[in-house]
């Protein structure tokens, strides 16, 4: 198959069409190289300024202080459940953690491990249909940090504002929302992210980090589990994942030629707004799963009104090469991955093909 079709996956996840092409043209040979971007040493000064530049244009897209340190880490943001507590938690060996889904409760069962855990707020009880209020955080002064999920995949919903927590260090898991809309990075401690959803491919995971808080990590920590050695290190204490961070300086390079993060934000508006009004248009043929101040903007989880039909919708529009879009299989259902790459025509031929396959079947 030759032709692209729409890529609705939840990630790993579409990449910019630019950045692709750019890739196939000197994946054999980097322009004044004479080898490959899979072949070169990382301890190279071509891939010293491949990650330099990368690290400078990610600051430059979301407005990073300068007391900030970037690092490229391996092991997903999986790992990073583990590493911010062993990290952060000492010595008050406690934190609170803001539960919205799936990856926050995996998140909380790696912090128990190191300390105690004070769920400051949960929506399990409303099937994670929502997003808490401010209003409900309980939160503790004296927690090492509060962590919480800013977009969570498997159930479509998302942060609309940056919650409150005093002094305390704010911990965020931005796996598949982050640099899809301007953010106030001061406002947090550390900030981490698999790639694979808005910025790369998989295998490598990004981490913002507030330059004070490395000084939590402990000499005792192993290694590569320490993000003060990885600081010191510039995220090459080992061989990092060269062909990954180079896409992401090539997406971060697509992202600000197109106008930034200013830019960004207002297509993954238009594109969500596309399908969210087709569901909510549609006389409760398709229902959304999360309430309306809460929905994602990157991914859409709706319902028809049975398993055979949306098994039905599925086959019919991949055969239309409308691709990805079975819900999680932990909670079934349908769900739509517009992340920035994805294009505005694809949420418009989606709309049309959710318009006639109600037609057909209601």
């Amino acid at each position: 198959m030759t032709n692209r079709v729409y890529n609705f996956n939840p990630g790993p996840a579409i990449l910019p069409e630019p950045v692709l092409k750019e890739v196939q043209e000197n994946l054999l040979a980097l322009p004044g190289v004479g080898m490959s971007i899979l072949e070169i040493s990382h301890r190279s000064s071509t891939f010293e300024n491949i990650l330099n530049e990368t690290i400078n244009n990610l600051k430059k897209l979301a407005n990073i202080p300068e007391n900030y340190k970037i690092l490229f880490l391996g092991g997903g943001a999986s790992l990073q459940f583990s590493m911010v507590p062993l990290n952060l938690m000492p010595p008050k060996n406690k934190a609170d953690y803001i539960v919205t889904g799936s990856w926050s409760k995996k998140a909380v069962k790696e912090a128990k491990r190191v300390g105690a855990v004070n769920i400051a707020a949960s929506t399990e009880d409303e099937n994670f249909k929502r997003i808490p209020r401010q209003d409900e955080l309980k939160l503790d002064p004296d927690a090492a940090y509060v962590h919480y999920t800013s977009n969570n995949t498997i159930y479509g919903t998302e942060w609309n504002y940056i919650p409150e927590v005093g002094n305390v260090p704010l911990v965020c898991d931005m796996s598949s929302d982050i640099f899809s809309y301007p953010f106030d990075v001061s406002k947090f401690g550390l900030i981490y992210a698999g790639v694979q959803k808005n910025l790369g491919p998989a295998g490598v995971t990004l981490v913002i980090i507030r330059e004070d808080l490395l000084e939590r990590s402990q000499d005792t920590l192993h290694t590569m589990l320490n993000y003060k050695i990885h600081a010191e290190n510039n995220s090459l204490y080992n061989t990092p994942p060269v062909f990954a961070i180079y896409i992401v300086g090539l997406v971060a390079k697509w992202l600000l030629n197109l106008g930034g993060l200013e830019a960004i934000t207002k297509l993954n508006d238009e594109k969500a707004k596309l399908i969210y009004d087709a569901i909510d248009n549609s006389n409760g043929f398709y229902k959304g799963h999360a309430e309306k101040d809460s929905r994602s903007k990157m991914n859409i989880t709706f319902r028809l009104p049975s398993e055979e039909l949306e098994k039905k919708f599925v086959k019919e529009a991949t055969e239309q090469g409308l691709v990805g879009l079975k819900g999680h299989r932990s909670v079934g259902g349908l769900r739509a991955s517009v992340y920035n790459a994805f294009p505005i025509e694809g949420a418009k031929a989606l709309v049309e093909f959710m318009k006639d396959f109600q037609n057909k079947n209601s």
